[in-house]
């Protein structure tokens, strides 16, 4: 796969609509080409005990920050310079454990009453059971990632996390 883009959100809580930042990370022709981060208010706005001490993000950091409707018309906006047919299934969005970050989009787009224009998205959680098999001691992001050559050094900061498995990407599709 050389043409994608790798995304990854975090959440103030439990809900998959409260996205509070997002990293995504333009590949084309197998090359990094841009990235994109920013902080989104959360929707529900409020932050669990369990995902501030994982991303370290609370009200201090989101309270001034856009709505997710604002951010993602931004990174589309970013996107649509590489890729502008994304919204048709022609170039993917990758993700480690793709499922949380699909349900992520698909709940803030509900959340906000927007269209979802249904994105490609493939797992490269997935991908790197099937392509390292037991060679690894576990497929979490920083493992996967360190075996594919890149160090992840600030696991949870959802640019780092969208840069990881970009790398991961390259690697295993």
């Amino acid at each position: 796969m050389k043409d994608f883009v790798a995304i990854d959100f975090e959440t103030a809580n439990g809900k998959p609509c409260s996205v509070c930042s997002v990293g995504a990370v333009i590949v084309q022709n197998g090359e990094l080409r841009e990235s994109f981060y920013s902080l989104i208010h959360p929707y529900p706005n409020y932050y669990s005990w369990y995902c501030q001490r994982v991303h370290g993000l609370d009200h201090c950091d989101t309270d001034d920050a856009l709505y997710f409707p604002e951010v993602w018309a931004k990174l589309q906006s970013v996107v649509h310079n590489y890729f502008p047919t994304i919204e048709e299934g022609t170039v993917p969005f990758a993700a480690h454990n793709a499922r949380f970050d699909e349900g992520c989009l698909k709940a803030a787009f509900e959340a906000y009453q927007m269209p979802y224009p249904y994105y490609l998205f493939r797992d490269t959680l997935a991908a790197s059971r099937k392509f390292f098999g037991k060679a690894l001691e576990n497929h979490q992001l920083q493992t996967v990632a360190a075996a594919c050559g890149y160090v992840l050094e600030n696991h949870h900061h959802a640019l780092a996390d969208a840069e990881a498995c970009a790398w991961i990407a390259r690697e295993v599709f």
